[in-house]
């Protein structure tokens, strides 16, 4: 059994955000064939089940980069993580840093989780963030913090770095950027590679090869404990180059046409 682990944003989907015919095709062909396809994703749950193409698949998805893990069966496996002291010490440095600072809980994200952001204007997004009231998330009963992401308008890019290098060793995070705007902040246990080999070991499978999929430098982690990394061409380049294949774009089917080609090299 062969395990295709397959990014979203960037990669499965095209820049309409659907899936095609022919990405479907492909995974329901993979699924027949005995094959493990799963779904690995920076995402909330919610925003991975809101895509009409993904309702009738029974897959397992991995959430929140690798923070929260669901079967096929949509049974909730395992989740990761950010204390809420951890939260208290993060929050004012990021504010501090000027950035839009986005909290993905099990209560939803606030003030939103990313894709709905995507078309709004540098604008909205000011007023957005000014706007929201961060206390009121750690008034919440159980609350749970699965990630939080600082994001930067693309005219300020160098805050990136700043971000990364003001929480850089000190504390237990992973960190990685699923687009060039944003830092994605997550438990050290929450990592899209570490919820591959956490999955094969919890369920008892034994992978004969790990492919994965993906365009962002949150795929970084995947790549690292699969058997074949595969780079979108519309990756940026730091991503393509730690891949061992670069498909097609995302608006070209490189998903399909990628699974094509190493299925056929096998025959």
């Amino acid at each position: 059994m062969k395990c295709f682990s397959i990014d979203l944003d960037g990669t499965l989907l095209n820049s309409e955000h659907d899936i095609t015919e022919a990405s479907l095709q492909t995974i329901h062909e993979l699924l027949e064939d005995g094959h493990e396809v799963i779904l690995n994703t920076g995402r909330a749950y919610g925003d991975v089940i809101k895509i009409k193409a993904l309702e009738n698949l029974q897959i397992p998805i991995f959430c929140v980069n690798g923070a929260v893990l669901f079967s096929q069966t949509r049974e909730l496996l395992y989740e990761a993580t950010i204390s809420q002291e951890m939260y208290r010490e993060i929050f004012p440095i990021l504010k501090g840093l000027g950035v839009g600072i986005l909290v993905y809980t099990n209560y939803g994200g606030f003030p939103s989780t990313l894709p709905p952001l995507h078309k709004k204007s540098k604008e909205e997004l000011n007023i957005l963030f000014e706007d929201f009231n961060y206390d009121e998330i750690l008034e919440k009963d159980q609350l749970k913090i699965y990630k939080l992401i600082a994001l930067t308008h693309h005219d300020e890019l160098e805050k990136v770095e700043e971000v990364k290098m003001a929480l850089e060793g000190k504390f237990d995070i992973s960190m990685a950027s699923s687009f060039p705007n944003n830092v994605e902040i997550t438990s050290n246990e929450a990592h899209k590679g570490k919820a591959l080999l956490r999955y094969q070991k919890m369920l008892n499978l034994d992978f004969e090869e790990i492919i994965a999929f993906g365009d962002g430098g949150n795929d970084l982690a995947q790549f690292e404990a699969a058997t074949t990394s595969v780079a979108m061409a519309n990756a940026p380049l730091h991503v393509q180059q730690k891949a061992d294949i670069i498909t097609k774009s995302n608006d070209e089917d490189g998903f399909a046409y990628a699974v094509r080609h190493l299925l056929n090299n096998e025959k």
